[in-house]
């Protein structure tokens, strides 16, 4: 439940449900082609924004995007998508949205500082898994800049305010702050901006 200290619109949207859908990438996959493997994966990713839609019963015919490359709302539905080597998504909502899937893995300590700084990092919990820490948090900005339109150039500007437990924190960004809800599966954290919503997560 999010307390009424956070700043958030949309009131009408309160407690709806949202059905995010992961699906997993067929193994053979990684023998295509780059070019082709990126054509398959954007291809997959829409079937699971399909997913998303058929589950909420809602219609998306069209997916265009801006020039910055932002995903445009068709007919007052907004959509998300990802894609990893593995795994895609994809999330329909009646408001905008954001989500995004990363594999847990080994990664370059530099990246850390580049991700957030170091009141966001004593936020957490140093017996925990850093390495945890780190994908919650990237997975997170990464959503949230989706949800903006705005891209990776205000990553830095969403600070991690509170984590409140495992699969939920809360970020600043845009004179507001935003409730983030997480999925873990296999080695992969999905990460999804949750706001108003109820979070129905779908992994096939």
């Amino acid at each position: 439940m999010v307390s009424k200290k956070f700043h958030i619109p949309h009131s009408a949207f309160r407690n709806q449900v949202i059905h995010p859908v992961i699906l997993a990438v067929p193994g053979d996959v990684k023998n295509y082609k780059p070019r082709e493997r990126v054509k398959f994966l954007s291809r997959h990713a829409r079937r699971a924004l399909e997913k998303s839609a058929e589950i909420s019963s809602l219609k998306i015919d069209r997916l265009e995007k801006d020039e910055n490359g932002a995903p445009l709302p068709f007919n007052d539905i907004y959509w998300s998508i990802t894609h990893k080597t593995q795994y895609v998504g994809g999330v329909v909502a009646p408001t905008p949205i954001g989500i995004d899937i990363e594999r847990i893995r080994e990664c370059s300590r530099g990246l850390f500082a580049k991700t957030a700084g170091d009141r966001e990092w004593a936020l957490a919990d140093p017996e925990k898994n850093s390495l945890m820490t780190f994908f919650r948090y990237w997975t997170s900005k990464e959503a949230l800049v989706k949800t903006s339109g705005s891209g990776l150039k205000d990553l830095l500007k969403c600070q991690v305010t509170r984590i409140i437990d495992d699969r939920h924190l809360i970020i600043r960004y845009l004179d507001r702050e935003w409730l983030i809800e997480h999925f873990y599966f296999e080695d992969h954290i999905a990460s999804i901006t949750q706001d108003l919503y109820q979070i129905d997560w779908t992994l096939e």
